[in-house]
């Protein structure tokens, strides 16, 4: 294997946002008020509880019930995180022309392992997936450089031998930190606050089937 590429998975490799914005909507339901559109949520996702809770119902970390609200939150969508999840149009060809071009792929995601590691099984990925750094396996999350540091040394690569895919300005920043040229997934979630023209990214891929002129460029592969 002559490189790594590590992908961030909600909202780049994996479109969790059916699943998330249900839980979402179910503390909507609880609360007496009425669904919100997928459409409305979808941008929140990557941020998983704590986006979801301020988009559906105004909640941040600093509110007496958001601790509440947050574990509520987790259980629902652990119940059925795997009902409309699904990969993104193009992934499951990219991660194959990658392996066959003789590249390692894995994945670096905030989400805990046992959210993370599940749906990663359904979805048939754990058995090419080099290496799995999920929110809890480190000491620190991303935007922290720590989870990229660990997926490269427990897959066998140096630093410069490695790039990251995100659909998170965090994703971009622990890239940058990490010393490893990233991609922007533009089809991604994004985020509410920050345009990913501003993410600085060393690419941007407005779909998965755009990425592997990418990665070829910036592995010189």
């Amino acid at each position: 294997m002559t490189a790594l590429v590590l992908f961030d998975f909600d909202g780049t490799i994996a479109d969790t946002a059916p699943d998330l914005g249900a839980a979402a909507n179910k503390q909507r339901e609880r609360a007496g008020l009425p669904p919100l559109p997928l459409d409305v949520l979808r941008p929140y996702s990557s941020a998983g509880a704590r986006g979801l809770l301020r988009c559906a119902l105004n909640l941040t970390p600093a509110d007496e019930a958001y601790e509440q609200h947050r574990l509520q939150f987790l259980a629902d969508y652990q119940a059925a995180m795997t009902v409309d999840t699904c990969l993104f149009d193009g992934v499951p060809e990219l991660l194959e022309q990658i392996s066959t071009q003789g590249l390692a792929w894995g994945i670096v995601t905030n989400k805990v392992t046992h959210l993370a590691q599940p749906i990663v099984t359904a979805l048939g990925l754990d058995k090419d997936c080099a290496v799995l750094v999920c929110g809890d396996t480190t000491a620190h999350a991303k935007p922290h450089p720590l989870p990229l540091l660990h997926a490269a040394q427990q897959a066998g690569f140096g630093t410069d031998r490695c790039l990251y895919v995100g659909d998170d300005i965090r994703d971009i920043q622990a890239a940058r930190a990490a010393g490893m040229p990233s991609i922007a997934a533009a089809y991604g979630y994004c985020g509410p606050d920050h345009p990913v023209d501003t993410w600085q990214a060393n690419h941007t891929a407005h779909s998965a089937r755009d990425m592997w002129p990418m990665i070829k460029q910036l592995m010189n592969v």
